[in-house]
């Protein structure tokens, strides 16, 4: 270091106020070192979760099957099968089975004592990937002390340890304390088996319980998300866009889940359905509140759509084609079937101008989000701990696409005089959604809608044909192209080039996509372009299930490798506790890295490393007189 360099002393002067002397700089980097080669953590991919919260809490609860497969190799001469699912599920519901365990007699002294003893190794075994300060700050409080001394224990003193252990253990049961330490050291055999968690978008629609979901992943140790257009849809409604809101009310009433609105978010629906009731008819099909709303969303588009003539998506406003009269669109020629000729606030000479009474409406609902605090947490949540994209350990992770072109260039993408594609288009959009957040302007808020089903939008990558699904009869328009991306990206070196883009890995990297369901029935498979891709949408919501023949896919990436597992359907938490249920998965490791990779093969290491670089830099300071030790 030279002493002429003002910031880097500057820098070290405070690094000086955390690491005092050199005995403390040399002690944090044996410290730094050492974790450097510890195993790396263990990263849980989910994608496409659309409010179905059982299945998704009982994925978290067990892992997605790392936990079985622990107890597997611990006990696997010990144990039956089933006593093995017993346990199991014992740390997947301990307080649940507990509580069966006791209405039939089975929980025991004698079985507390056994089980504690149990728990106590496989949490043993889990924690030998992490430092002891690491595992202690996961312990719960109340136990933290207890739990230290019953996990480790020396070659050399084991036959004492054992007795102390023990004793340890009877004490518990004496004292009428073991449920609740299982159900602490359920807590911490969970928390050990997965160290981060990466949920690549769509955490909202379709099912009904996205407001369980959001609490669930608040209290989770430490999760990114790569939003979803399913996210960024409700994103953009808490923000202020009215486009986004009536798309979110529309969605909610096509799944039939309006319950997270009224009862989960205090969002009332009331006015829209006097409104409705009041000035739309029932007798064709369509019920009154999905045509109100369905009106006012293809309104409210088209006034986004004109104020953007740059998106070029002019062939979207498709309202001032409607002929109530004849019952159907009119287009190019063309005359296609509507399912209702019921538009009584359709105004021909202003199409996409909402009534006095819509406005009214529309008015009340943004009030309402506004006013929902929950709502605003759970989005704020998003924001906190989301990205458009996130590139980590030499892996590029985004819900939908990067939009290109069909010769395999980048699409380019025109928007406030800029013309942005690739990396920088995903950047962009971050922003944006960000500023939507937090200023509220008009042209964010737009953004929010495009990103939403926008002709380019990098999370959705189709051609959106929602008045088409509404109202036309004929099938063939319902069809929704998609970009050239979901087809090029099966060729590695498309796929090499994408994770060059966006300073990933081209050779050991991966691109992570969900959105796009995995059709596993016909044979598809989730791994693509050599290995390249791994498209981890196997379709959560029971309403994919008999599509793709599967229950949802998750991605592991452990020390010795990455590995798809297939889900298969999920039944309740009942049959869990009561059958042991567990989701059955298929584990396809489809990566084996030559040698188990360490905490120094990451980007924790690399951040690691360069912390070393600079506590040595400090110990230099200190020996050279630069700087005076403040011991």
């Amino acid at each position: 270091m030279q002493e002429k360099d003002p910031n880097q002393l500057k820098y070290l002067e405070l690094l000086s106020e955390k690491f005092p002397t050199t005995q403390a700089a040399f002690t944090e980097i044996i410290n730094l070192e050492a974790i450097l080669n510890l195993p790396k953590g263990t990263e849980h991919f989910v994608s496409d979760v659309h409010g179905e919260y059982e299945a998704f809490e009982h994925i978290l609860n067990n892992c997605s099957g790392v936990i079985r497969e622990r107890v597997e190799e611990i006990f696997n001469l010990e144990l039956t099968a089933s006593e093995q699912a017993d346990l199991c599920t014992l740390v997947y519901y301990p307080a649940e089975k507990l509580r069966r365990l006791r209405e039939e007699d089975t929980a025991t002294s004698e079985w507390y004592a056994i089980t504690l003893m149990r728990l106590v190794r496989l949490a043993r075994r889990l924690s030998g990937s992490y430092t002891r300060s690491k595992v202690r700050k996961a312990m719960p409080v109340a136990y933290a002390y207890i739990i230290d001394e019953l996990l480790h224990i020396s070659p050399d003193e084991r036959e004492a340890r054992l007795a102390y252990h023990q004793r340890i253990i009877d004490t518990i049961i004496d004292t009428g304390s073991a449920d609740d330490f299982i159900c602490s050291l359920a807590a911490l055999i969970k928390r050990l088996a997965v160290d981060h968690m990466h949920l690549v978008g769509d955490i909202f629609d379709r099912g009904p319980h996205a407001d369980k979901i959001c609490d669930r992943l608040m209290g989770y140790h430490s999760i990114d998300v790569e939003w979803g257009n399913h996210d960024i849809v409700w994103m953009g409604a808490a923000s202020g866009s009215a486009a986004c809101l009536a798309a979110v009310i529309r969605n909610n009433i096509h799944y039939e889940s309006l319950s997270i609105l009224e009862s989960a978010y205090g969002v009332s629906l009331r006015e829209l359905a006097l409104f409705s009731e009041a000035t739309y008819t029932q007798d064709d099909g369509m019920t009154p509140m999905e045509k109100a709303i369905s009106v006012i969303l293809f309104k409210l588009e088209g006034q986004v759509i004109m104020r953007h003539p740059n998106w070029h998506m002019e062939d979207r406003l498709l309202l001032e084609h409607v002929d109530p009269a004849r019952g159907v669109l009119d287009l190019n020629g063309t005359a296609y079937e509507m399912r209702t000729r019921d538009f009584p606030t359709l105004d021909p000479a202003h199409p996409y101008e909402l009534s006095a009474d819509e406005r009214r409406v529309m008015d009340g609902l943004m009030d309402a989000v506004h006013s929902s605090d929950k709502l605003r947490a759970h989005i704020g949540f998003l924001y906190d701990h989301g990205s458009a994209y996130l590139v980590r350990n030499g892996n590029a992770i985004f819900h939908a696409c990067v939009p290109m072109n069909e010769d395999g260039t980048f699409c380019a993408v025109r928007h406030q005089d800029q013309v942005l594609a690739g990396r920088e288009y995903y950047d962009y959009a971050d922003r944006l959604a960000r500023q939507a957040w937090h200023e509220h302007d008009q042209v964010s808020l737009d953004w929010m809608w495009y990103l939403w089903c926008g002709r380019y939008s990098p999370l959705s990558g189709r051609v959106v044909k929602t008045f088409e699904r509404t109202y036309l009869t004929d099938r063939f328009t319902w069809q929704e192209p998609r970009d050239p991306y979901f087809r090029l990206t099966e060729k590695p070196e498309v796929a090499r080039r994408i994770l060059m883009e966006f300073g990933a890995d081209p050779v050991h990297g991966h691109i992570i996509n969900g959105h796009t369901p995995v059709h596993a029935a016909d044979g598809e498979s989730p791994v693509k372009a050599g290995g390249l891709l791994v498209v981890i949408d196997g379709g959560f919501c029971q309403a994919y299930h008999r599509t793709t023949g599967i229950a949802g896919y998750t991605l592991i990436s452990d020390p010795r490798g990455m590995r798809i597992k297939a889900h298969r359907p999920f039944g309740t938490i009942a049959d869990v506790l009561d059958l042991n249920a567990d989701i059955m998965s298929d584990d396809d490791r489809f990566e084996i890295y030559p040698s188990p990779k360490t905490i120094g093969d990451t980007d924790t290491g690399t951040q690691i490393r360069g912390q070393v670089a600079d506590l040595r830099a400090l110990l230099d300071a200190y020996r050279t007189g630069l700087l005076p030790e403040r011991g």
